[in-house]
Order: structure tokens, then sequence, then C-alpha cells
């Protein structure tokens, strides 16, 4: 009677809706990884790149031109 539901159409099913799951599972846990850790936050480096120029570190040419590039980079 077992062998029946687990060679069957309902075994397989069963069978192919877990690793449906799993296989979900593994997908978005890559993706929410990838998205973290392959794209760098432009935001945070304008805004260590304003901290700079505020410190003095960097004048305004210098910040222009880092700006520009940051922002190139973004598309």
């Amino acid at each position: 009677m077992m062998n029946g539901y687990w060679f069957g159409c309902g075994g397989l099913l069963m069978v192919a809706w877990w690793v449906l799951v799993v296989a979900g599972i593994v997908w978005l846990a890559l993706t929410l990884t990838r998205s973290q850790s392959a794209s760098p936050d432009t935001s945070s480096a304008l805004r260590i790149l304003e901290e700079r120029l505020a410190r003095g570190e960097i004048d305004t040419e210098e910040f222009r031109t880092r700006r520009a590039a940051i922002e190139e980079r973004r598309r």
C-alpha cells in the first residue's frame, strides 16, 4: 500500500514540492547576500567625501572631481 504512495504521482509531487521550497530558500539567501556585498553604497561614499571637505582634508575642486567620479560609477 505504501509503495503505491511513494512511487505514485502523489509521492513525486510531494518530493518536487520540497525541492522547490529548499531551492527557493537557497535562492533567497544568495540574492540577499549578493545584493549587500556586491553593490557598494555610493551615498556613504558621498557622505565620507563631504566629511573630508568639512574637515579641510580636501579642497572644493578635489571634492567636485571625486563626487563626479562617484556619480559616474553609479550609472
